[in-house]
């Protein structure tokens, strides 16, 4: 599993393109899809935050946070853009962040409320993907993939180009 930032210093590209389509309405959005209890899947929107540093979630107490605390599986898609159909998807193990200094940093920059019982989650990134869909062409010929999967530890993955 990579970090955000090596897999970002891998593939700048392809980070740059994901991190503009999570923030393209300003805060992060996207749909997180976690493991319930019963191994099926459970999706929610909600607001992630790429920094520089790492692919950070705050959750409430909730079913997607315990989901997570149970069993660290997520994949996180973007919200559609409104004038194209591109997509983000980001998948790997998430995992609770303690460092008081660093939460406390996250929190102050998104203003997340401090009276609520939120808990800051790191992403890492097990597999990525960018899905561009040229105009007025559908069907698999008019879209473009490109695709990062980690590469079992040396964080340099292996990428996939489809047209």
């Amino acid at each position: 599993m990579a970090s955000w930032p090596e897999f970002a210093a891998a593939r700048p590209r392809l980070a740059s393109a994901i991190r503009a389509l999570v923030h393209q309405y300003g805060p992060g959005l996207g749909y997180l899809a976690t493991v319930r209890a019963d191994g099926g899947p459970r999706v929610h929107p909600v607001s992630p935050v790429i920094t520089d540093e790492g692919l950070f979630c705050f959750l409430i107490d909730s079913p997607k946070r315990r989901d997570l605390e149970r069993d660290g599986r997520y994949a996180l898609h973007s919200y559609p853009p409104e004038d194209s159909d591109d997509e983000a998807y980001v998948c790997g193990r998430a995992s609770r962040v303690t460092d008081v200094v660093r939460v406390s940093e996250l929190a102050g920059t998104m203003r997340a409320k401090p009276d609520l019982s939120w808990r800051l989650y790191e992403f890492t990134v097990d597999v990525a993907m960018v899905a561009r869909r040229r105009q007025g062409e559908y069907g698999p010929a008019g879209v473009a993939y490109e695709v990062w999967r980690d590469g079992s530890g040396d964080a340099t993955g292996s990428a996939d180009r489809v047209q």
